[in-house]
Order: structure tokens, then C-alpha cells, then sequence
């Protein structure tokens, strides 16, 4: 049984980046809500419990708390921000509400604590808090303060509870990434047994006994996570994986041919592709809102594969490429549902299948890349650019018509190809045109014109869970541009997306 961390959620902004690094830190870890029964906490058999921060104050009506026995279980835990708080609250301590509050980068002085081995004495961390602790619980002792924060750290190490005030998990905190390392290697005695070899094989191992001798379908849409699901069950199970590839007419220019290339010819897996664009477009047709159009367009590729199904005999379970961002996004727990994911949230109950096998689901997407490279993938489908399960249906604005989509797909592929040909397409984590629904004046030849406006989005992130905005060379985003505008029907204005997520997400719908 692997080792295991859980990361226990009170609902903070940084909760999913802790976990992102925990697992940096090659040590498997779950994140669980404040509220899991300690039974089912003890059931997991953790190595170490981290508390995350959260915008609640530990003495408001609304505070999140955790069964006290969680102290108790002789597991090391580590408190961040207003898991610190709430350390010293339920052990006897006080918080109170600050007279000054600290925000950003703030100078910490740090004392002797296996959480801080091997730091300098001063530095610099990350502080988002208006309560603090005012008075120590009994058996605690301050490692760390700032300027106006005096326990800015303290621990109690005959029982292994160690807390921070600021957020080691952020990269603005100097050697914040150590002090997780510290917690999770000499306080909780992790190994380091999570590496992308280690959940191949496992995961393998797991299909392959729950799948026996039964059927599986998978749910192909040509982007680097379903690619890399359907490889790992393929690995599992061989020929009694069948993938369907729907050809929705929402895909990129040549996607469909290189699909069959890579999966049919290369890899020799049952591939099936259905041609559905006519049955998309209609149930489409005058259909703008966002919502809307994920939602149909998830329920028509369920439509496709039980289809497909039919045709091939009974199958008993059904292949996502869900993520763990996909998850996120599309709210879990107290968290908000930001857009829906058409591969999130299980199978209608018209459709005849057992069961999802997820494989991915737990999984960022730079993880799902590793396994990708771990699996043997080449490097052409493994850093492929993330595409939405969606497609184009949702880079198109507004209602979608086969004009639009060929005008976004020629767009879209001008735009690629001058970021490859600039040599950008390593450095850039994801660039795509949008068609707006937004049309403007313009002068083409002497002639008015009335035209749409094409949007360009490129991004730098790790995850998708955050993302800045990439800074594109003037000259390439006005070889696009140029390009785009001469060669593209329909378009006369093309404009650069400068919005970083949050508060935008990478994608427009």
C-alpha cells in the first residue's frame, strides 16, 4: 500500500496547490474534506495530515473544524494559515482578530523546528491573514515570527503538530517548498514512493483486475489526456479496449488523420471513428449559451458511444480522460462550480455501461504528461497543446454554424504555425484562436467590410489550476495577425488576450 499524505480542505485559494506539491515531492496525497468522519481518516492509514487555509475565522458561526480525535492519532500534522488558527483553537489556545493584518511578502525570523532544518534564520514568506494566534496552547512553543505577527510558526513535537501562519506552498515564500520536503520526510518518515512509474504500474494493475475479461469503450477526443487514457487501459486490457473517436466537425485542422495515424496504424488499438458532424451541428444550431453548449455536447458523444456500442456488442465500462482540474472546475464539496466539464459528473441513466473507469482523474495535467512519456507516447502527442473534450464548440463564441468553425479552424492553425515557426511552441503551455461573436468595421481592398474578430489566447501555467498570460514577440503576433486577416475569410481584426486566470479562465467559455 502506498504511502499516503491527506490534505484536509477548509476551502482556501491554495488548497489544490499544496497538494500539487506534496506530490512535487514524489509522496501520494489526497485531498479530503474538513468534514471526513475520523473513521473513514484512520481507514486511509495517512503518514501525515496537512490542514489547509481557508477565508473562515475559526470563532465565526460558520468556522470549519475537524474531529479533535484527528490530534490524537499519533500521525504528524502540519497546519497552514487557518489551519494554524484552528490548531490552537481546538487545543486551548487563543486567536484573535489582528490590529494589523498581513498581506504578501513579509520578513520571518525562524527558530529551531524540524520544519525549518536547513533554513537561513531569516526570510522571506507569505502571509494572507487578518486572524492570528494570541496565545499558544499548552505544550506549544513559537519557531517563527514577523514584525506584527509573534507566532508566526509553533509546534509541539511530543506530538508531532507543527503550524505556519503564512503559505509555504506558494512560490513567493523563500525555502517554502523545503519546508513541506522537511514536514513530509523527517517529521512524517515519507519514502518518496509516488512517481509516475510507480502509478503506472499500479494503475495497470488495478484496470486490468477490475476489467477481467469484460468490454471497455473509450471516449477519444484527440487531446493529450484522453490520449493518455486510453493508452494506460489499452496497456491494461489490449484488445478488449475499443476507442471511438466522434469526429464531431468541432475538432482542429487534420486532427482526424492524425488521430488514426497515431492510435490505428501506430499503436494498433481498436479504433473506431464516427462521423457525427451533421448531428452535432443540428442539435447546435441557434444554441449561444456556454452551459448550454457543453452540456449538449456531452450528451450527444454519450449518444455516439452507446451507438457504437451496440455495434460492437455489450460493452461494460466507458473510458474518460477526466482530470483533476476537470473535477475542480466543475465544483466539488463547498467549492463553486465554475463551468461544467462534459466529463465530470458520471453517466446518464440511459446509457448502458457498468461503470467509468477515470483513470486520470486524481492526476494534474504535467502528471498526466509524465505518464504519457512513461507509457512510451511520442513527444508530438504527449505535449500536444490541451484541447477541451468540447473542441471547437467552445472557442467559438456564440452560436456555432460549419462557416464559423471553418473560419476558427484556419485561424486557429495560421496562429499555430507561425508560434512553431517562431520557435515558441516549447515555451507557451497553450495558444489558441477564438472566433468571436463580436464584428466590426474594417477597409479590405478600398471595400467596407463587416467582419468578425478573431481573439489569440497563449498561456503559461504548470497545471491549469493558475495561468499568466504569455508575452508574445510584437513581430509574431503581428505576422498572425496580418496572416490571419489576408488568408481567413471573415475576419478583419484580430486581438491578444491579456487577462491571466484567475480571474479569466484559460479557455473563453
Amino acid at each position: 500500500m502506498k504511502e499516503t499524505v491527506l490534505v484536509i480542505d477548509f476551502g482556501g485559494q491554495y488548497n489544490q496547490l499544496i497538494a500539487r506539491r506534496v506530490r512535487d515531492l514524489n509522496v501520494y496525497c489526497e485531498l479530503i474534506p474538513c468534514g471526513t468522519p475520523l473513521e473513514k481518516i484512520k481507514a486511509k492509514n495517512p503518514i501525515g495530515i496537512i490542514f489547509t487555509g481557508g477565508p473562515n475565522s475559526v470563532f465565526g458561526a460558520d468556522a470549519l473544524k475537524v474531529d479533535e480525535g484527528i490530534y490524537t492519532l499519533g500521525v504528524p500534522v502540519l497546519g497552514i494559515c487557518y489551519g494554524a488558527q484552528l490548531i490552537a483553537h481546538q487545543l486551548g489556545g487563543k486567536v484573535r482578530s489582528a490590529a494589523v493584518g498581513e498581506y504578501g511578502q513579509v520578513k520571518a525570523v525562524y527558530k529551531k523546528s524540524v520544519i525549518f532544518d536547513g533554513l537561513p534564520e531569516e526570510g522571506v514568506c507569505w502571509m494572507s491573514h487578518t486572524d492570528s494566534v494570541s496565545e499558544l496552547p499548552d505544550g506549544f512553543e513559537i519557531t517563527a515570527f514577523t514584525a506584527d505577527c509573534p507566532v508566526a510558526a509553533m509546534q509541539n513535537t511530543q506530538k508531532r503538530i507543527y503550524a505556519v501562519q503564512f503559505h509555504p506552498e506558494v512560490a513567493h515564500t523563500q525555502n517554502g517548498t523545503l519546508m513541506l520536503k522537511n514536514f513530509l520526510y523527517k517529521a512524517c518518515g515519507a519514502s518518496g514512493d509516488w512517481t509516475m512509474k510507480d502509478f503506472v504500474a499500479r494503475k495497470v494493475a488495478e484496470i486490468r483486475e477490475k476489467v477481467g475479461d469484460k468490454k471497455v469503450l473509450c471516449a477519444m477526443s484527440g487531446g493529450v489526456d484522453s490520449a493518455v487514457a486510453a493508452t494506460l487501459v489499452h496497456r491494461a486490457v489490449g484488445d478488449r479496449l475499443t476507442c471511438v473517436y466522434v469526429d464531431h466537425g468541432l475538432m482542429r485542422k487534420n486532427e482526424t488523420e492524425e488521430v488514426r495515424q497515431v492510435f490505428k496504424d501506430g499503436l494498433g488499438m481498436n479504433l473506431i471513428l464516427a462521423d457525427a458532424e451533421e448531428l452535432f451541428l443540428r442539435k447546435l444550431a441557434g444554441v449561444t449559451d456556454p452551459e448550454s453548449k457543453r452540456k449538449i455536447i456531452g450528451r450527444e458523444f454519450i449518444t455516439v458511444f452507446e451507438r457504437e456500442a451496440e455495434k460492437i456488442g455489450k460493452v461494460d465500462y466507458l473510458v474518460q480522460g477526466t482530470i483533476y482540474p476537470d473535477v475542480i472546475e466543475s465544483g466539488s464539496g463547498d467549492s463553486a462550480v465554475i463551468k461544467s466539464h462534459h466529463n465530470v459528473g458520471g453517466l446518464p441513466d440511459v446509457v448502458d455501461f457498468e461503470e467509468i473507469i477515470e483513470p486520470l482523474r486524481d492526476l494534474f495535467k504535467d502528471e498526466v504528461r509524465a505518464v504519457g512519456f512513461e507509457l512510451g507516447l511520442p513527444e508530438q502527442v504527449v505535449m500536444r497543446q490541451p484541447f477541451p473534450g468540447p473542441g471547437l464548440g467552445i472557442r467559438v463564441i456564440g452560436e456555432i454554424t460549419k462557416e464559423k468553425l471553418e473560419t476558427l479552424r484556419e485561424a486557429d492553425f495560421i496562429y499555430r504555425e507561425e508560434i512553431a515557426k517562431a520557435g515558441l511552441s516549447g515555451q507557451i503551455w497553450q495558444y489558441f484562436a477564438v472566433l468571436t461573436d463580436t464584428r466590426s468595421v474594417g477597409v479590405m481592398g478600398d471595400m467596407r467590410t463587416y467582419d468578425y474578430t478573431v481573439a489569440l489566447r497563449a498561456v503559461l501555467s504548470v497545471d491549469a489550476m493558475t495561468a499568466d498570460w504569455a508575452k508574445i514577440p510584437y513581430e509574431v503576433l503581428g505576422a498572425v495577425s496580418s496572416r490571419i486577416v489576408n488568408e481567413v475569410r471573415n475576419v478583419n481584426r484580430v486581438v491578444y488576450d491579456i487577462t491571466s486566470k484567475p480571474p479569466a479562465t484559460i479557455e473563453w467559455e
